[in-house]
């Protein structure tokens, strides 16, 4: 193969890997929407379950309220305290319904301490002794070893929520745009909450989740202000959470439910022009060390080196 046939197909692969990296997201549209209403449909059918048999039936795999995962671990939930509800708590903000993944959480933060802290004892064991710390040094530093492994899987999971939190904050406005459009066009509040769980599906597959799980909960539960106050718990804080809250106040004083979406869109607007200015703000100090370790040793030997070069000429002839 010569050098030209080579360049040819060459850049024919570049291009249709170009192609087929612009085409992949228009084509994951529909599977993101169908997603959602799959996710709805799902939630429907374990809530008429649940419904049908009493509520004495647990949900296994996707619970997401309290309720569902509430009998399966009394016993549980009553020798853990308020630290399995906060545990809890944290799984369903994270995104992880399964009913058992707080007591895993739970038990995980009890075992890693004792694993972490076999692990630093083997390896001061096999440090030489003329290398060896002092007693009180390792003691430090089995200590630490131990209280790293306990506060990891709090750290990893408070990650997940940060950026779950985040993306559903930046994406919220919008929707309530939306949802405003089709509260004052006579739709009702569940129709609407499905409708922009599937439209906003391609920019948010997190808020498009959680509102597909709303919208099941609204329509199934007798109770819209459980399903609302569900709602809250999973998101955390943030938008979600003044959203719920705002809905819920609405429902219970008769005030018009656009006219609060309304004036929590732009509340939520200001929000995040805040948060863009505030990240631009604190741009500057955070590329202050960047610049003095990357950019200005760079720019002295560009400035600098010409000079050096010439004096060194000039003193070698």
């Amino acid at each position: 193969m010569g050098d030209e046939m080579f360049i040819t197909v060459v850049a024919a692969i570049a291009a249709g890997l170009s192609f087929a990296a612009f085409a992949f997201p228009f084509l994951q549209k529909s599977d993101k929407k169908e997603r959602t209403r799959s996710i709805i449909e799902k939630r429907r059918q374990d809530l008429y379950q649940l419904s049908r048999e009493g509520g004495h039936k647990i949900i296994k795999d996707d619970s997401v309220s309290a309720r569902d995962n509430m009998a399966m671990f009394y016993r549980f939930q009553r020798l853990a305290g308020s630290m399995g509800e906060k545990a809890r708590d944290k799984m369903l903000q994270a995104g992880i319904r399964n009913p058992k993944a707080h007591m895993r959480f739970l038990i995980l933060r009890a075992l890693l301490p004792f694993v972490f802290l076999g692990l630093c004892s083997l390896y001061l064991s096999a440090v030489p002794e003329d290398k060896q710390q002092s007693d009180l040094m390792q003691l430090a530093i089995l200590f630490g070893s131990a209280l790293f492994g306990f506060k990891l899987p709090d750290i990893l999971i408070k990650n997940i929520i940060i950026k779950r939190q985040e993306e559903i904050n930046m994406s919220f406005p919008d929707a309530l745009d939306m949802m405003l459009i089709c509260v004052q066009g006579g739709i009702g509040l569940e129709q609407t909450v499905q409708r922009v769980a599937e439209e906003v599906a391609d920019q948010s597959e997190i808020l498009s989740e959680e509102l597909g799980i709303l919208c099941a909960e609204m329509a199934m539960l007798n109770d819209r202000r459980k399903a609302l106050q569900d709602f809250a718990r999973r998101v955390g804080s943030g938008a979600g959470k003044s959203f719920s809250t705002s809905l819920i106040q609405a429902e219970q004083y008769g005030t018009s439910v656009s006219q609060a979406m309304r004036v929590m869109s732009d509340e939520l607007r200001d929000m995040r022009m805040a948060t863009a200015e505030q990240k631009a703000a604190s741009l500057p100090p955070k590329l202050t060390v960047p610049m003095i370790v990357f950019f200005l040793p760079v720019l002295f030997v560009i400035i600098l080196g010409p000079a050096s070069i010439q004096v060194s000429a000039m003193k070698g002839g």
